[in-house]
């Protein structure tokens, strides 16, 4: 009996020792944590006067694409953007032209994020939205991060206001 108990012991001490995982869960850093793909679920404009709006409608479209290395890719739009009539891009009217650009932006660059903060911090390198590129660097801060859903505010939104958004984590 005393030995089956010394066995026991001895079981579990090296599991212990030499399976951290299963004696310690070791906290993956919020680097770690945002690392991925992420889909668009709300994006919501807050007006100064307090007043909300769905920038891009009540089924946006979007991904937001975080790489190990520090690169990022942000992608959103209205869930309906309007077809061009002339079938080509470079031929599109001005309503067209318009409703695209008002529904829709697009940026890359690199990225980092302060630990203590939760704040991202964004270098942007290409946009269909020009003043970003060569202007101050963007923040977003993080309120709310989970295995499967990210919330951040970007609290200078290039339409006005400041923005909360919200992102499901693709599998």
């Amino acid at each position: 009996m005393i030995r089956r108990s010394i066995v026991v012991a001895t079981m579990t001490l090296f599991g212990l020792v030499f399976w951290p995982s299963i004696g310690v869960s070791q906290q993956k850093s919020l680097k770690e944590q945002l690392v991925g793909t992420w889909i668009i679920v709300s994006v919501d404009n807050v007006r100064d006067d307090g007043g909300k709006a769905e920038l891009f409608g009540p089924n946006p479209k979007g991904i937001l694409i975080y790489t190990n290395d520090g690169h990022f890719v942000l992608v959103n739009m209205r869930g309906y953007l309007p077809k061009f009539a002339a079938k080509n891009r470079d031929q599109g009217t001005p309503e067209e032209n318009k409703a695209v650009v008002q529904g829709s932006i697009a940026y890359f660059g690199t990225w980092m994020v302060n630990e203590a903060d939760k704040v991202i911090t964004a270098k942007i390198e290409g946009s269909t939205y020009p003043n970003f590129v060569g202007g101050p660097d963007q923040k977003r801060l993080i309120t709310s991060l989970t295995a499967d859903e990210l919330k951040f505010i970007n609290p200078a939104a290039s339409a006005g206001g400041k923005l909360q958004l919200v992102w499901k984590r693709v599998k």
